[in-house]
């Protein structure tokens, strides 16, 4: 009972406007060609850094300067700042969904009648 529910959940979730505006917000950033590339490279460098770090090293200053400004290019795209904003709204709805499953628990714990169905 509970899976099948959880899984209605999860159909309803998918078919909200939050998650349908998320999923075609990443979708237009996917198709961008340069932030695509400004990422890859801003993954590149963090892993290059972390590698460093777990060899007891510490990223060079122009790691850093590199990485601060290929973000502050993606941040400049429109392309992401729809993207942040979407899944911004998106994890407010999912807030909300966990605080509604969070009150359902309480109350059916303070139930003596039990519910199968």
């Amino acid at each position: 009972m509970i899976e099948d529910k959880a899984k209605e959940l999860g159909r309803l979730i998918g078919q909200s406007t939050e998650y349908k505006a998320v999923k075609r917000a990443n979708d237009a950033l996917g198709e961008d060609i340069d932030a695509v590339a400004l990422l890859k490279k801003m993954e590149e460098l963090r892993l290059n850094a972390q590698s460093m770090i777990q060899r007891g090293e510490r990223p060079t200053e122009e790691m850093e300067q590199e990485l601060d400004g290929l973000l502050g290019q993606v941040q400049s795209k429109s392309v992401y700042q729809r993207l942040v904003a979407a899944q911004e709204n998106f994890d407010k709805t999912m807030a909300k969904v966990n605080d509604w499953i969070v009150d359902g628990i309480e109350k059916g714990a303070q139930s003596s009648i039990i519910t199968l169905g």
